[in-house]
């Protein structure tokens, strides 16, 4: 596996566990954010779908898959990007950015070795 593939993998470990949470114990990691507790299904349907990409990720990692790892830089990148507009709307409060912070974090890991290990072409630009 590449350092970028690694990277990526490591974060697909962080998926996992904030997957897990969100289905299994949602409202104790909602309580952490002062963010409502909740009874609706909707936020373990997004644990399930934090699993996925978890899954995606590792497959992505594991056959070193070039697209993947440079779309997920620019995914990963966008994060923070959204939940400061869902903050500033009064969507959410401020410990949500938080959680862009550790995309925004993957990102940049995830960069940093593309371009040592492609030249100063990575993410190249071009649609993933």
């Amino acid at each position: 596996m590449t350092k970028s593939a690694q990277s990526l993998f490591f974060f697909a470990l962080y998926l996992f566990g904030l997957g897990a949470i969100l289905l299994v114990a949602p409202n104790w990691l909602l309580g952490l954010f002062d963010i409502p507790p909740t009874t609706e299904v909707w936020i373990r349907i997004v644990g399930m779908l934090v699993l996925f990409l978890g899954v995606y990720y590792v497959s992505a990692a594991r056959a070193n898959f070039l697209p993947m790892l440079e779309a997920s830089v620019r995914v990963r990148v966008a994060v923070p990007l959204f939940f400061g507009a869902f903050v500033a709307l009064g969507w959410a409060p401020s410990s949500l950015l938080l959680f862009g912070g550790v995309d925004l974090a993957g990102a940049v890991w995830t960069y940093l070795t593309l371009r040592s290990e492609l030249g100063s072409d990575a993410p190249n630009g071009k649609p993933a």
